[in-house]
């Protein structure tokens, strides 16, 4: 998990900026639900009057108002407000208010001063029962039918009282202002106990009707003054969504362009540590599985960084900012998010609990599809011989249904996550609107606010629905976590020491084995024991020996694609384990026993070795391996396209292009892994000859079957489990190495191994 974690450290400014990017998103998101309630209460509801303080007051008006307020109150909200005087005011700025305000043509108006949100706050709470008592008053004094008289229903009240003993015609806010202060105190604190029953936005909202109809009288456009409102708050909305948009498009392009990124950095150091692996590595992998693994398991990698970024982060963000409105929302419901919130766990933590062993089968039987696939496309040809098609379609149909089965199950589990949320979101939205309603009409909540509520509910649900779709991909992103890891985190059983030595150049191309011993690990016996000899420039080694006697296994020590457990193998007089890998094989030639060609064309594959091949060396490599007859037979000669693993050529012509690429190298050392098996005996016997003549200094590696190919060796050795039975040359081994004489005979009559 370390190795994939630090591959992300070149992305840490962009999850920076990502992260920053989601902050503004979030609260864009979590503002336009606000906007969203102030156009439905204020708006709409109000009028575009946003609270009970008036911007401007006709001063008849202003002195009502006065009536109802103690001395502290009246210095307070005489300090809010200047007054619009003629005597006061220069004629310039006394004409641009009357056209503001015509009404001041005839009487003084008070304009309010301040603009502090803390200020209008207090004034809001000090205006807001004035006011009210001045609209009931106003409203009884003209004979209007006021809703909730609060006057009138109590006749112990003393306005009511006194109203009963004014005169009609008399100015009721006259005889208040000229009555004694504490008879009027006294009056004014129990008309204030009865109507601080009443809730405070109620009180605000009568307020406004009040201030739209002194708006009106003064001269002010209401109409215009409520869509100036609605459109402001709009284009603030609109705003706000496309910063929202621009950052969630910012968000996405970075988590798009960091995944791709991540994948390409997983895939090359994943092709990295396998191409380091010895064949003691390759063990322990398929190579169905190291494909699943380079292609599909980061691809779900790549999926989990973009759900990450663009989910993960985002919704903690939105669903804690949500918890906070709607805590700021005094709304009362909070415990419908409780609700909410305890429900989508409930049904998480069930569908995963049931999902969750499943993810990590997933796969698992991914790798078992590609393996069966794999091996039935490899092995066609097989398949067909021996007519097991419908054995093979049996295993592949099972691994198939075991994997199709599985996801099914995954797939159904998870798919009932979504309708089950849709369900609880619906069902919490009824719930808000029921309980919303009444406290609606109980005037403790306000339409936009219960609306508002609504939505920070969503997308508090939506943060959690968000973390629960990720969940989905998380087990089996995780899964292929740790199989990349297992790749990236392989010891590698053959490295290079920290200070390499070098060859020594007076010596080119002699081998020496000194009581060299190798064991498979986790075998319990030596496949060699005791190997010693040494190979020479210009000279020919030949191994030859039953099948199983380790003579592969003994020439694949030497490019170090195994490492001996005991003993040393010297290159040069140099133990291989102390040069570079690199510098070892570079004096090597190797032909493997199955010849392996690459995509391409025929010139690509010879330039393998050397890309710096000129066409005279290609051309004279490809006639030493007996490649140019049919090279030149092909109608785009060295240009003639190979298919992948060289399917389009016989297992003949892979052969000797497999020399030809060794021959190209020009290099110091031949290893040749019964490369001559699929040769006939006359272009066998033509190409040893012209091997010979051309690698005269170079030092010939040959593990073969046939004595023929072998028989002129300078040195012949005979493995026989294991083990060295016999060294010499061919006359020699005849004479003395019974392993030998009888592979001999077996493939020659005595007349021909004599005639030989």
């Amino acid at each position: 998990m370390k190795k994939i974690l630090k591959h992300l450290k070149p992305f840490i400014g962009a999850i920076f900026i990502s992260f920053v990017l989601l902050f503004v998103q979030a609260i864009c998101d979590l503002s336009l639900p606000d906007y969203m309630s102030n156009i439905v209460n204020v708006g709409i509801q109000q009028g575009g009057v946003e609270n009970a303080v008036p911007e401007v007051i006709r001063a008849s008006e202003f002195d009502k108002l006065l009536i109802f307020m103690n001395d502290e109150e009246k210095s307070l909200v005489k300090d809010s407000y200047t007054l619009l005087d003629k005597n006061t005011l220069s004629t310039e700025e006394y004409d641009n208010y009357v056209k503001k305000y015509p009404e001041l043509a005839n009487q003084n108006l008070y304009k309010l001063d301040t603009k502090n949100k803390e200020d209008i706050k207090s004034l809001n709470t000090i205006m807001g029962k004035p006011i009210m008592m001045t609209m009931i008053l106003e409203k009884q004094a003209d004979g209007s039918e006021v809703e909730d008289n609060l006057l009138s229903e109590d006749t112990s009240n003393p306005m009511t009282e006194l109203l009963s003993k004014i005169p009609e015609g008399t100015d009721i806010f006259q005889v208040l202002s000229s009555m004694p202060e504490d008879q009027l105190d006294s009056m004014l604190t129990k008309i204030d106990e009865k109507i601080g029953a009443t809730p405070e936005m109620m009180i605000t909202q009568s307020a406004t009707t009040y201030i739209k109809s002194e708006y009106s009288t003064i001269g002010i456009n209401t109409e215009k003054l409520q869509s100036n409102y609605i459109l402001v708050a709009g284009a603030k909305m609109i705003g706000i969504a496309l910063i929202s948009m621009a950052a969630t498009v910012a968000v996405g392009f970075i988590a798009a362009r960091m995944a791709a990124s991540l994948g390409r950095n997983l895939r090359k150091d994943v092709f990295t540590s396998v191409v380091g692996f010895s064949n003691n590595e390759f063990d322990h992998f398929s190579t169905a599985s190291l494909i699943t693994r380079s292609t599909n398991d980061i691809q779900q990698i790549q999926m989990l960084v973009v759900m990450l970024i663009r989910t993960v982060f985002y919704a903690p963000i939105l669903g804690a900012g949500g918890i906070l409105k709607v805590l700021g929302t005094k709304t009362n419901m909070g415990w419908i998010i409780g609700v909410a919130v305890l429900s989508l766990l409930t049904i998480v933590a069930v569908l995963f609990g049931l999902a969750m062993p499943k993810f990590k089968i997933v796969q698992k039987l991914v790798d078992k599809v590609n393996l069966v696939t794999r091996e039935s496309l490899t092995g066609m040809l097989v398949i067909r011989a021996f007519s097991t098609q419908k054995y093979e379609e049996k295993k592949f149909d099972k691994a198939n249904k075991d994997l199709t089965k599985t996801n099914l199950f995954v797939t159904r589990v998870t798919s009932i996550m979504m309708p089950l949320m849709m369900l609880i979101m619906n069902s919490i939205s009824l719930l808000i609107v029921w309980v919303g309603a009444h406290r609606i009409n109980d005037g403790l909540l306000q339409v936009g606010d219960m609306m508002a509520f609504i939505q920070y509910t969503m997308q508090i649900i939506m943060s959690f629905l968000m973390i629960s779709m990720v969940s989905v991909i998380l087990p089996r992103a995780a899964a292929s976590v740790q199989r990349i890891a297992e790749v990236l985190s392989t010891d590698v059983s053959i490295k290079d020491i920290e200070n390499p030595k070098s060859f020594d150049k007076s010596e080119k191309g002699i081998i020496e084995f000194r009581n060299v011993s190798f064991r498979y690990p986790g075998a319990e016996e030596d496949v060699l024991d005791n190997i010693n000899f040494i190979a020479k420039p210009g000279e020919t080694t030949a191994f030859i020996g039953s099948t199983g006697s380790g003579k592969s296994t003994l020439i694949n020590l030497i490019p170090r694609f195994y490492d001996a457990t005991e003993g040393e193998i010297l290159v040069d007089g140099v133990n291989i384990k102390d040069v570079s890998q690199h510098d070892l094989r570079e004096k090597i030639g190797y032909v493997p026993q199955k010849g392996i060609l690459f995509s391409g064309t025929i010139e690509s594959n010879l330039k393998y070795g050397d890309e710096n091949l000129s066409e005279e060396g290609m051309i004279k490599a490809a006639k030493v391996a007996q490649a140019m007859e049919f090279i030149s037979s092909k109608e785009s000669g060295f240009d003639t396209e190979i298919a992948q693993g060289g399917t389009n050529v016989s297992g003949g012509q892979k052969q000797r292009l497999s020399i030809a690429r060794a021959l190209a190298k020009n290099p110091e050392i031949f290893i040749f892994d019964d490369s001559f098996s699929a040769l006939d005996f006359k272009t066998d016997a033509t190409l040893r000859k012209a091997l010979k003549a051309e690698t005269s200094g170079s030092t010939m590696l040959i593990v073969a079957q046939r004595i023929s190919t072998i028989m002129n060796a300078e040195q012949i050795i005979v493995l026989d489990e294991g083990k060295v039975v016999g060294k010499g040359t061919h006359s020699e081994l005849m004479k003395n190495c019974e392993v030998y004489k009888q592979i001999a005979l077996s493939q020659l009559s005595k007349e021909e191994l004599e005639n030989e």
